[in-house]
């Protein structure tokens, strides 16, 4: 691989497998700038203008840099409305990778979300999964069901080394299949496990989740949108898998589903699109026809012939040994040096974000102050750069009285975008992380002032204690 070396030579750096052919400017704001811009955005990330950011790791979803190859992929884009050449490009690179028969093109992954349960769940079933992430627990409330999240007992632990921490916990969905089965429509895992610090699952958890749904008649769905970087990190950790190439092990894990939503966004490469993938073949005919009705002709799905042709471009490249051996080598690199400085961070490394653990980095803040939140508003006055909280004010649960309960994880994700920033970049965010961990006693909570009845992370208002404090004194 790119960075391996003879145990005799000294490591070689790491470097980007790729050129840079365009540039895109940067600017740098004054702290006091900055504390104005978080004024006028509520204390939250996702108001401000990304023009006002240094370094934005807010996510990895379509801020990703495209290839040349992708680049001219866009030129052959065919934008018929109807059975235009690019869906079938883009139809033959998802049955290749998945071998699933039935590709659904959609505007990205939560429009695939927002059909296949409205195909399949109603009012008072139950979801089961690894973790729900935002949308698809959203999506799923949004139909009245349950976002059931069962993950396995050593992803709680965010300082293991345990390889496997996004697998599930199959005892607990079993109990769950044998005590309310008749409430179950489908089971969903999610690879990796965003929601649990981009940790992998296991082939072998992932066979034995196949059999179990199997056993009960349940139809399995994967959340594909990081496929890629789960396939890499199998290769990597798991026994038996070392000599297959990162293809035949994503195939491998397509294999044991009956299904797949996909946010082309990320491992897609592309800035936008994603995909349902299916082989009931009737499934995929009610799809299509509700789709028509917010998604578009069932051959374009809300995305022009430029965007699927990129897509099916993406979907070849993000297999490619050099990138994904240079992608989580670059995450490593920044967990391992925050780590050996004593930030806490979740470990191991996973595939596409650095993870901070908010809830060790900032003890004296309890849940209801937010630490991620508040860790993430310190990270951007510091240094410009903005990350995203996943904790209490992302996934906040709720017990049966409908009682606010605590997320499992307080979490900062930096997410990196694909083939976009360097490693003097990374050294960047490093240093600027370490300098708020050396004064992290004097970071204060947040409060929500004000928040939307759904996805409230995107639209919430906050108060900073600190500035509170400071103008009662």
């Amino acid at each position: 691989m790119l960075n391996q070396h003879p145990a005799t030579a000294r490591p070689l750096p790491i470097i980007e497998p790729f050129r840079i052919k365009c540039v895109d400017p940067i600017r740098v704001l004054s702290r006091a700038e900055r504390e104005r811009v978080l004024e006028r955005a509520g204390s939250n990330l996702f108001r401000v203008p990304a023009r006002d950011v240094l370094i934005d790791l807010l996510t990895d979803s379509g801020t990703g840099a495209m290839s040349s190859e992708q680049w001219a992929a866009l030129m052959r884009g065919d934008e018929s409305y109807a059975g235009a050449q690019s869906y079938y490009r883009f139809q033959h690179a998802v049955h290749e990778l998945t071998g699933l028969e039935h590709a659904i093109p959609t505007h990205q992954g939560r429009a695939a979300e927002f059909l296949l349960f409205g195909a399949c769940v109603q009012r008072g079933q139950l979801v089961p999964s690894n973790t729900h992430f935002d949308t698809t627990r959203a999506n799923i409330e949004d139909r009245g069901a349950i976002a059931l999240d069962l993950p396995c007992a050593e992803g709680l632990d965010t300082a293991s080394s345990h390889p496997f921490k996004g697998d599930m916990d199959l005892v607990a969905l079993e109990r769950a299949l044998v005590e309310h089965g008749a409430r179950v429509p489908l089971v969903m895992i999610t690879a990796t496990n965003n929601a649990g610090g981009g940790q992998p699952v296991s082939l072998a958890n992932l066979r034995a989740l196949s059999q179990l749904c199997r056993r009960h008649g349940k139809p399995l769905f994967l959340d594909a949108c990081r496929f890629a970087e789960n396939a890499w990190l199998l290769k990597l950790r798991e026994e038996g898998l070392a000599a297959r190439t990162p293809r035949e092990i994503a195939r491998a894990m397509f294999e044991l589903v009956d299904g797949c939503t996909m946010s082309a966004k990320k491992d897609g490469l592309a800035n936008i699109g994603g995909f349902l993938a299916l082989r009931d073949g009737a499934l995929a005919e009610r799809v299509r026809a509700r789709m028509v009705v917010t998604e578009g002709f069932p051959t374009y799905g809300g995305l022009s012939g430029r965007d699927l042709d990129a897509i099916a471009q993406g979907l070849v490249e993000v297999l490619e040994p050099d990138y994904l051996d240079y992608r989580h080598a670059s995450i490593r690199y920044v967990v391992d040096r925050l780590a050996a400085a004593g930030v806490p961070v979740v470990q191991p490394a996973g595939g596409h974000a650095i993870f901070l653990d908010a809830a060790r980095f900032l003890p004296q803040l309890g849940w209801r102050e937010y630490p991620g939140q508040a860790l993430a508003l310190e990270l951007y006055l510091e240094g410009g750069i903005r990350a995203c909280e996943v904790g209490s004010v992302m996934l906040a649960r709720r017990d049966a009285a409908g009682a606010e309960l605590p997320a499992r994880h307080e979490l900062v994700r930096l997410a990196v975008p694909r083939r976009t920033y360097t490693q003097s970049h990374m050294d960047y965010v490093i240093e600027i992380v370490r300098r708020v961990h050396e004064r992290r006693g004097s970071v204060a909570g947040v409060r929500i002032v004000e928040q939307p009845a759904v996805l409230r992370h995107f639209g919430a208002r906050f108060a900073r204690v600190r500035a509170e404090i400071s103008a009662a004194t």
